[in-house]
């Protein structure tokens, strides 16, 4: 078997839809997916068509490798819109997966090593110039993206198993109620007392400092 035979052989299958969905090509989006798709296996189930599959992404903001959450949801199907991940602000490129009525959870993280590997590659430089990805020429891109698709599982990550894991979902509600000040329809989690009418987030004006993140327990 040749080197290109071997190579094609073993490269990691990512569907084309998910660089439409991403919008761009780059390393970390399939980075995700390939994660997403690891979580799916350890935990023994497929992709979620509903309100499954729960992700903790460690990232925060301001990294260009968040582009791995889109590969996350695309593989798994837990969506922003469906509320099913969630970033915990830990500035790393990590992920906890759990899955209702599983014992564990699963936290995958890219390997320092391989961050390693792809920090010298033509492509940082660009971005570090502030150019966008898909500005960069296309014979770039392709080259990073399949140092990735052609990495073997071992080399990418880092997998550790959670114990009875507990997290308990945020259930959901379709009440609602209008906002007694600008009279827009609000769900009533999010509904306020101030003055003594019920009022929404906004009118409120609730400060930064009251934010509420519904976060897992970890321990």
């Amino acid at each position: 078997m040749s080197n290109n035979e071997k190579s094609q052989s073993t490269k990691f299958n990512l569907p084309d839809w998910t660089f439409e969905f991403h919008g761009h090509r780059c390393p970390f989006m399939p980075i995700g997916y390939r994660m997403g798709t690891l979580a799916l296996e350890k935990l023994g189930v497929g992709k979620s068509l509903d309100h499954q599959m729960h992700v903790f992404s460690e990232m925060g903001v301001g990294h260009p490798q968040g582009c791995m959450q889109d590969g996350i949801m695309s593989a798994t199907g837990a969506t922003f819109g469906k509320g099913m991940i969630e970033k915990l602000n830990y500035g790393k490129v990590a992920a906890i997966f759990w899955y209702p009525g599983k014992k564990d959870a699963v936290r995958i993280f890219l390997k320092n090593e391989f961050q390693d590997k792809l920090a010298p590659h033509e492509f940082f430089k660009y971005r570090k110039q502030g150019i966008e990805p898909s500005e960069i020429p296309e014979n770039v891109r392709k080259d990073i993206i399949d140092i990735v698709l052609n990495a073997d599982i071992d080399e990418l990550f880092n997998v550790t198993i959670l114990p009875d894991f507990k997290y308990t979902p945020v259930k959901g509600t379709f009440s609602k109620a209008k906002c007694e000040v600008c009279g827009e329809y609000v769900f009533e989690r999010y509904l306020r007392v101030k003055d003594g009418k019920k009022v929404c987030t906004s009118c409120s004006e609730r400060t930064d400092e009251e934010k509420v993140i519904h976060l897992p327990n970890i321990q």
